[in-house]
């Protein structure tokens, strides 16, 4: 496949998954056709068909792309940075940001409501990035994995309090009240090399 296949691919996918989005705002996915987010991305059944198989499978893409979005964007609060205080807003602002800026799908993902297992691969994409790129400065009784779990599925309960509240707060806020909370179990992280 040659480099201008590879890009319409990509654009037929980027506006089938734009559709579905658009359309999602005003129906629940159960209510929508493929007939609809097709026509609403201006191609057909056949090219929707030679991408994914239902309405599920694309919206499951949607949700891997805004994670996969999210965990790069997460790397930015401390890629410049050795080590970092747990209190340290700068360190969780950047995951406030990237879901703030994305409330819409983020919504969708932390409710789990639309597509089931979405508030696990959510923490799970949080997870895989501390765990492979962090570790703690102190010992613990602990083991990191288990820590780092307890804290990540923790927050989940915090980022669906936000959700509730229609992002009322602002990242900022959000970051300074995480920050306070991870302070509480943890002192420090050092940045593994890359």
């Amino acid at each position: 496949m040659n480099g201008t296949e590879d890009r319409r691919i990509l654009r037929t996918q980027k506006k089938l998954k734009t559709s579905l989005l658009q359309l999602l705002q005003e129906k629940s996915l159960d209510e929508l056709t493929i007939t609809e987010v097709t026509k609403q991305a201006k191609c057909n059944r056949v090219t929707f068909y030679s991408h994914y198989k239902d309405l599920n499978e694309l919206l499951a893409a949607i949700v891997a792309d805004h994670l996969n979005g999210l965990a790069s964007y997460f790397r930015k609060g401390f890629e410049d940075l050795e080590r970092f205080s747990s209190t340290d807003v700068q360190r969780h602002l950047p995951i406030f940001e990237y879901i703030y800026n994305h409330q819409f799908v983020f919504r969708l993902i932390i409710t789990g409501e639309v597509l089931p297992g979405s508030q696990n691969q959510f923490c799970e994409s949080l997870v895989q990035v501390a765990a492979t790129e962090l570790r703690l400065e102190e010992e613990s009784e602990l083991e990191i994995p288990t820590l780092n779990y307890f804290m990540t599925y923790g927050s989940l309960g915090f980022f669906l309090y936000w959700t509730q509240q229609d992002f009322k707060d602002s990242p900022l806020v959000m970051a300074e009240k995480l920050a306070a909370l991870h302070g509480k179990m943890y002192t420090g992280a050092v940045v593994l090399d890359k």
